[in-house]
């Protein structure tokens, strides 16, 4: 039996990616900073034995250690790992101050970054395991307002094809997994915030996306599904765009 760990899993496109493991009769290991609600989706399910729930504040980098080691403890080995977490801060170069930049940096890049750390000795030592990196169309120079953001995603670009070149020789494979533009909680939070709601975002998008709508929670998980499976074992430093068409 495969066992997932999921950087996230609790909202959005990572909580489609966990139903769609359960599915398959995979472990699941996810976390998030809500308790509550991460105790409510392990409830929610029947297998709730193959479900394992980590709160953890992804600045924590101790706490990301913990997650790694409770994973371990509960299933005995990770075989895949997907890196779904992550924020979208609004500022441009102009306007980012300091803790803009730092918190982007800490969530989008050192939380994978140190939790890579633990994982890939895992997968070292069972000689396989496939690594998913969640990016973005920004992450090729991205736009104006999004600039911290777009640095995170281009440098976790260059981690995934890192990883792909140096320990493939570990039968470990890294692919990179381009999102566009998504209706996750989080991106109507955001509108809501600039004050567009949601039939005016769906507007907007169908003017600016060639495929005329934009991507649903569902949409990517097919594709992550691929790459966790065996049917992927020889598929590695990959870019796979799944965006509608959007480029930044």
């Amino acid at each position: 039996m495969k066992t997932v760990m999921i950087l996230g899993g609790a909202k959005g496109v990572g909580k489609e990616i966990l139903k769609s493991c359960l599915r398959k009769g995979y472990n699941v290991s996810f976390c998030g900073r809500d308790s509550e609600l991460g105790d409510k989706i392990v409830q929610s399910h029947q297998n709730g034995d193959n479900l394992y729930f980590h709160q953890l504040d992804l600045n924590n980098i101790q706490e990301i250690e913990n997650f790694y080691k409770q994973t371990i403890k509960r299933f005995k080995s990770i075989d895949a790992l997907v890196l779904y977490a992550g924020i979208t801060p609004v500022s441009s170069i102009i306007d980012t101050e300091e803790d803009i930049y730092d918190s982007v940096f800490n969530v989008n890049l050192k939380a994978p970054y140190f939790l890579l750390k633990h994982v890939l000795k895992s997968m070292m030592d069972a000689q396989t395991g496939s690594i998913i990196f969640f990016g973005s169309a920004h992450m090729d120079y991205g736009e104006i307002n999004r600039a911290p953001y777009a640095l995170t995603k281009a440098t976790l670009y260059t981690l995934s094809n890192h990883i792909a070149h140096h320990y493939a020789k570990f039968g470990i494979r890294s692919n990179y997994l381009v999102m566009g533009w998504t209706n996750t909680e989080g991106e109507l939070e955001l509108r809501a915030k600039e004050g567009i709601s949601e039939e005016e975002l769906k507007t907007k998008v169908s003017n600016h996306i060639p495929m005329g709508r934009m991507l649903n929670s569902l949409d990517p998980v097919p594709a992550v599904m691929h790459f966790i499976s065996d049917e992927s074992a020889m598929t590695t430093g990959s870019l796979i765009r799944i965006t509608g068409g959007e480029y930044i």
